[in-house]
């Protein structure tokens, strides 16, 4: 089957304006604008598609909730890809700009935007000179501007650069970062598709989320349905990283095994045992490599069946000598640098994880110790305004549940080997005997 999000993989320099037109590109948008917003509106959310930033809410039911009023409105496209182990915006950044492109003018159509925001995140300067260049060559063709494609509707787009936060990935800190301001969440309600952007009503989706409008429009729900499996449908891309023999973007039907998934990607690296799994980067709870868990279909409610999340599907591998200690040790020092600081439970509360698993990781602490790295995480869930409060407890909380041992290994000395009791010395064989 033909790649519908990673076509680089089948078409080079399908990115570009010319190669992308020559393969069916801006059909999509033709047909939409052929269109009432509403029946856009009506033909993605039949498809089913979920948002493949992470949380997987259904994309047309999001844009639905864009009031009918005058006025601006917004499409801000999250391309700030923060995310440990998570690099499939970036391909498609790089390789599959112009379906990104008219995936998010389609968006706008639907919702009447007067302006599309591309937040592409601080360190992708190359990739963000690139995407201008190509959304001056859609501009040139009609695709942006005034009256597009000859309609009444018009629509520009900008490339806006980040600054190198992981806070601004979520999305309300995002809006605060364009508007110039400080790159912190805000309280909900209002939501952004009410009041977003400047106040405005804004539609915010991933940039895997709306790579998947264009093929959706020119083939049909019916069709993207008949891919993956009925509640999560579709193609994902699955970022493969850690301890397997060929890292990379892999792009699959949802619906498909942990087990097979890893076998795509050559196994686990030098022929060693698996032992963990992070289904969605350092945000998501860590998985033991069981069968149960290798057979289960990756589907956003199969996953979750599992007490973890499939999130950006950015999955790393940790093979049989991995220090489960360290492993938590390590994200917790992420999520302590990237907390914004506004919400105490966060701000506080990764500080002390930080802390307290250092001085076990140094053999500095004690049993009350491990005991009580696991009660400031569970004292932090569902406290701060974003999820970076409840993703930092994620690598605590699911290590210390599969792997407690290796923590308790840290801070008790270990045991002396039991004393063998005496033997008698055999008898010496004597010459004749």
């Amino acid at each position: 089957m033909p790649n519908i999000i990673l076509r680089d993989q089948d078409i080079p320099g399908i990115g570009t304006y010319e190669v992308y037109v020559q393969h069916g590109g801006y059909e999509g948008l033709r047909k939409a604008l052929s269109l009432s917003p509403k029946e856009v509106i009506a033909i993605v959310k039949e498809s089913n598609l979920r948002g493949r930033g992470g949380a997987g809410f259904s994309t047309g039911m999001k844009w639905s909730f864009v009031p009918d009023v005058d006025g601006p409105k917004y499409v801000v496209v999250n391309a700030d890809e923060s995310e440990p182990g998570t690099f499939k915006d970036r391909q498609i950044l790089e390789k599959n700009t112009q379906q990104l492109i008219e995936g998010a003018l389609i968006c706008a159509y639907a919702i009447q935007a007067t302006a599309i925001y591309i937040y592409v995140r601080g360190e992708f300067w190359d990739i963000g000179f690139q995407l201008e260049r190509e959304i001056e060559k859609a501009r040139a063709a009609g695709w942006i501007g005034q009256h597009i494609g000859g309609s009444n509707w018009s629509c520009e787009v900008y490339v806006h650069w980040g600054a190198g936060a992981y806070i601004c990935g979520e999305e309300s800190a995002m809006l605060n970062s364009i508007e110039g301001k400080l790159g912190q969440p805000r309280v909900r309600p209002p939501f952004p598709a009410v009041s977003g952007l400047y106040g405005r009503p804004t539609v915010i989706n991933n940039v895997e989320t709306l790579a998947n409008v264009p093929p959706i429009l020119v083939n049909g729900a019916a069709w993207y349905k008949s891919i993956g499996t009925e509640k999560s449908p579709g193609p994902k891309i699955f970022c493969m990283s850690g301890h397997i023999a060929k890292p990379g973007n892999y792009e699959l039907p949802l619906g498909k095994t942990f087990r097979e998934l890893i076998e795509r990607a050559g196994g686990v690296r030098d022929g060693k045992r698996l032992k963990a799994i992070l289904p969605s980067g350092a945000s998501g709870p860590l998985l033991p490599g069981t069968d149960k868990v290798l057979d289960t279909p990756l589907t956003y409610e199969d996953v979750a069946a599992l007490g973890s999340t499939l999130g950006s599907a950015s999955v790393i591998i940790l093979d049989e000598d991995t220090d489960m200690v360290w492993a938590a040790y390590k994200m917790i020092k992420f999520f302590r640098h990237e907390s914004c600081g506004k919400c105490t439970p966060c701000r506080e509360g990764t500080y002390w994880l930080e802390q307290r698993l250092k001085a076990i990781y140094e053999r500095k602490a004690t049993r009350a110790d491990v005991e009580l790295i696991e009660s400031v995480a569970k004292q932090m869930q569902g406290k701060s305004l974003c999820a970076l409060g409840d993703f930092a407890t994620s690598p605590v909380l699911s290590a210390l549940k599969y792997w407690r041992d290796e923590f308790y290994a840290y801070v008790e000395p270990a045991k002396p080997a039991a004393k063998a009791p005496a033997r008698k010395a055999a008898p010496v064989a004597m010459a004749g005997d």
